[in-house]
């Protein structure tokens, strides 16, 4: 009949999702149904014709009409849409880590009905999570199965602030110890990202380094957006700390508090800084800079695009050095995930900086630059829902967009998780083979 193959498996795996046993040339509804954030159902659906052998198959099938065109063998998910308006965007389970639930339902033209259930995890058997609270971080480790030792991961979020335990939990599955760390928006931090010390960084890695003691003294830096910037930042900074880079739509240069500023800090707060270090704040790119208006972001027809603004922050050269992250200071390989439709900030651009800046210092680790073309700001993994475009900011509440378009971005999702991987896997293979 209807079934998903595998049934039950990690979030980041392939599936086949096929029917048998239809009349030769009937046209089917195919229909996917998950439950996801706070009680939200989020659903997609396509028409199919059955084949001669009266099969349909969505690794071979292209729909006549739905949700999505041409061929996506896991189109079903990730061109769900929430069926509530106006709901929030989170596409994992209300506990993050939680496995998600789908149920594929198949409409026949005589009433007749088929239904399957399709089981993604984020956490794979035996990895086991914890609650971080000492010396004063906020965080979740995630721990593979097995004694270890492991290569570890610390994972940052970006302005939308909090854990991103999904994420660390599946590094978690793939052998990494992984913490996902909260620096705002998160039990016992600020709810704001101005003057967030970086010492808190430094604490959290010496902690990861001295209780997780991961295998051959590894610790990668993940971050998305501002965690992007942050993860080179840190390495710039820290380098003794960190092995290796993996930034995700990251930034070139320092960047102050923008939209996730404290807006009590007065009416310039976005404009104040973001990073403190010892005592200082960082020079940023909003600072003393002649070119740098608001007014695309402010003024601009919804919804609003942050990179415009940004744009004219970058045209200010001088402005531009003093604030770029010194990423020659960094020892160990770096990956950058850039979108060529970014709505949020020019990552292609920061990418094409940050590269060629290592170039020209000679970096004697490898360094891998993907600008996926077409795609917007959310790059993930595989297989989330990629609709939802258009959002108001967690923190400022302006209502923006990421960019790029749900396939693109599908695509980019799975292109880069399949390169963090072989990323990881390539640093980490000297301390997997040694004696």
């Amino acid at each position: 009949m209807l079934h998903a193959t595998p049934a039950d498996a990690l979030i980041d795996v392939p599936r086949r999702i096929a029917a048998e046993g239809l009349v030769p040339g009937e046209e089917v509804l195919l229909a996917s149904h998950t439950v996801r954030g706070p009680g939200i159902a989020w659903t997609a659906e396509v028409r199919l014709r059955a084949d001669a052998d009266g099969t349909v198959d969505l690794t071979r099938d292209a729909p006549l009409a739905g949700s999505y065109t041409g061929v996506a063998p896991m189109g079903l998910l990730w061109a769900q849409a929430p069926q509530t308006p106006g709901a929030p965007r989170e596409v994992f389970a209300a506990e993050p880590a939680a496995p998600l639930h789908t149920t594929l339902t198949l409409r026949r033209a005589d009433g007749g009905v088929w239904q399957a259930s399709l089981v993604q995890r984020l956490a794979g058997p035996g990895v086991t999570r914890r609650e971080v609270r000492a010396q004063g971080l906020s965080g979740t480790l995630f721990l593979p199965a097995g004694a270890g030792p492991h290569p570890a991961v610390m994972v940052l979020n970006g302005s939308g602030g909090g854990i991103n335990e999904p994420r660390a939990a599946l590094y978690a599955s793939h052998g990494y110890a992984a913490l996902a760390l909260g620096y705002f928006k998160s039990p016992g931090r600020p709810d704001h990202i101005s003057d967030t010390h970086l010492e808190y960084f430094e604490s959290a890695l010496q902690w990861l380094h001295g209780e997780v003691r991961p295998l051959g003294g590894f610790v990668a830096l993940s971050g998305q957006s501002r965690g992007g910037e942050l993860v080179l930042l840190l390495a710039s900074l820290f380098p003794e700390l960190v092995s290796a880079v993996i930034g995700y739509v990251p930034g070139a240069v320092v960047h102050s508090a923008q939209n996730a500023c404290n807006p009590a800090n007065g009416p310039d707060s976005r404009n104040g800084p973001a990073w403190i270090l010892r005592g200082e704040p960082l020079p940023h790119l909003w600072e003393h800079n002649r070119t740098a208006t608001w007014a695309p972001w402010d003024h601009g027809p919804e919804p609003r695009r942050h990179a415009h603004a940004l744009l004219t922050a970058l045209q200010d050269a001088d402005a531009v050095e003093r604030a770029r992250i010194r990423v020659e200071r960094i020892r160990g390989p770096v990956l950058l995930l850039s979108a060529s439709d970014d709505g949020s900030w020019p990552s292609s651009l920061y990418g094409r900086m940050v590269a060629e800046r290592l170039a020209a210092h000679r970096h004697a680790w490898p360094v891998r630059h993907l600008d996926f073309e077409g795609a917007g700001h959310s790059i993930v993994f595989p297989t989330v829902p990629t609709t939802q475009l258009v959002y108001a900011h967690p923190v400022s509440g302006r209502l923006s967009t990421t960019g790029g378009a749900p396939a693109p971005n599908a695509h980019a999702d799975e292109a880069s998780w399949s390169a963090v991987r072989d990323f990881l896997q390539q640093a980490t293979q000297h301390l997997r083979t040694s004696p």
